[in-house]
């Protein structure tokens, strides 16, 4: 009998599970000719003896090699090395005809949507705002999906699950706002989705019908403009100042036709960063039930306030049931997590639902399960403590290192909170050109464009400060220093 405890290496430390390394192992060997076709198998006690392992393991290596056609099973007389092995080496690959570029049907194109394309490392780049994936909890999160993926117990989470989402999570995400945010809500109020950008399409795709008027600013989320008019959205534009919104312009629309939507970034106004004030909102809720229309309140970077305290939701004081609140756990966490929530009254989150459930049949259960036990645990609330005293220390870093070597080229106020300044930059400087520079110079600046909708020629973009730490920014910025003296 060949030395089967030899020739087949094992390690308990691998993620691997032993059956599986059992089976690789002998496919090897069979494949170099050591284990020669038509072998017999010695059987699972006798090998499980040689390799120190539970017989069980060994019946579901031979279990994985039949299935895959390495073993044939001969019966009364055991397993034997298949006569026709599994094809090892691909074919030599057949010319075929170029795949076409157009269909031969007629469909109607839909237009881009504008988004940060961002270089790869190591180019430094100032972002819309993001987190610092650096700071993710990423080694506790990756234990509780691996946790819950091998309990006997969670095996439910690998099948099909409730298009609305994990009720543990959607439990733990409705403590979690009643306690931070005032909503007095349950898990039935709540739909998780693929991120906020997801709640604001099927939100979009709920309400809206072409040629429906939909209030925004005139400085504004760029996603959310073009899903808005991806749905046939008439969209009005509001002028934004230091507060906000303004919300008297938006009485007088009101008053002029009927409007369908209201979207808004409160807490830190996109792109702006300005945080709409206490009557305005308390305005706007009265405007919203007396003119009948629905208010999208997109609270994307509510866990990061760094003056005082933060002003709560629009839909912590909606008694009427006039605010759909978005959010997203990739603001919170990485933004590869596609987790978000969208928060309203259960007969609208259902009827969301059943449109979730047309697009995308469901979230990662297992992915949904482990946050859940991240908020329970108390390790999320840990995270979003370290995470703002350390992005209030990068943005007063940003802001110092602005004032200092750039006092006159650009304007900005500090926020109070989020993940980036708003900087309008002087007339004469060409932003683009700016922009241009600076990528060959190692850093990604946005060019402004992005936020030019319904307000061109702002000069102006979003210097993310979260995702850069302290030496980061230095150089970011003196990068930004040195590539502007060839332009102004």
């Amino acid at each position: 009998m060949l030395p089967y405890q030899t020739i087949i290496p094992l390690d308990r430390a691998l993620d691997q599970p032993l059956y599986q390394q059992v089976a690789t192992g002998l496919a090897a060997e069979i494949r170099r000719g050591i284990i020669a076709v038509g072998t017999r198998l010695p059987g699972s006690r006798v090998l499980a003896e040689r390799l120190g392992l539970n017989r069980q393991t060994i019946i579901a290596a031979y279990d994985e090699l039949v299935a895959q056609g390495w073993l044939e099973s001969r019966p009364r007389q055991g397993l034997f090395v298949a006569p026709r092995l599994p094809q090892q080496v691909p074919a030599a690959p057949v010319a075929l005809p170029a795949y076409p570029v157009h269909p031969a049907f007629a469909f109607e194109p839909v237009p881009t949507v504008a988004t940060q394309v961002l270089p790869a490392l190591p180019v430094l780049v100032f972002n819309d705002g993001f987190p610092d994936v650096r700071l993710a909890p990423l080694d506790v999160l990756t234990r509780a999906y691996r946790a819950i993926a091998r309990r006997p117990s969670s095996r439910q989470y690998l099948r099909y699950g409730s298009p609305q989402g994990s009720a543990h999570l959607r439990e733990a995400l409705a403590a979690d706002l009643r306690d931070t945010r005032g909503l007095a809500i349950t898990a039935e109020n709540i739909l998780i989705t693929r991120g906020s950008q997801q709640s604001i399409f099927l939100t979009a795709h709920v309400l809206l019908r072409p040629g429906d008027a939909v209030i925004v600013g005139e400085t504004n989320y760029f996603a959310a403009t073009a899903t808005f008019q991806h749905h046939g959205g008439r969209l009005l534009a509001v002028p934004v100042d230091a507060h906000g919104l303004d919300v008297d312009a938006v009485e007088r629309l009101c008053q002029q036709q009927p409007v369908r939507l209201l979207y808004v970034t409160p807490h830190h106004h996109h792109p702006t960063t300005v945080t709409l004030r206490a009557d305005r909102r308390l305005k706007l809720l009265r405007l919203a039930a007396e003119y009948g229309f629905a208010i999208l309140e997109d609270d994307y970077d509510f866990d990061f306030h760094y003056t005082g305290s933060p002003i709560l939701p629009l839909a912590s004081a909606d008694t009427a049931g006039s605010v759909i609140y978005v959010g997203s756990l990739g603001k919170t966490l990485m933004p590869a997590l596609r987790v978000g929530y969208l928060v309203a009254p259960s007969a609208l989150v259902q009827a969301v639902t059943n449109v979730r459930r047309l697009i995308d049949r469901q979230g990662d259960q297992v992915l949904e399960e482990a946050l859940a036990e991240l908020y329970q645990s108390g390790e999320m609330s840990r995270h979003l403590r370290r995470a703002q005293r350390v992005y209030e220390g990068r943005r007063d870093r940003l802001c110092t290192l602005l004032r200092e070597q750039l006092p006159t080229a650009l304007h900005f106020e500090q926020p109070s909170g989020g993940m980036a300044v708003w900087a309008r930059f002087a007339s004469e400087i060409n932003l683009n050109a700016l922009s241009q520079k600076c990528l060959r110079n190692g850093l990604y600046l946005n060019d402004g464009s992005l936020y030019e909708w319904q307000k061109p020629n702002q000069n102006a973009t979003r210097l993310g400060f979260a995702s850069l730490n302290d030496t980061e920014l230095h150089e970011a910025v003196a990068i930004l220093a040195h590539s502007l003296q060839s332009l102004w």
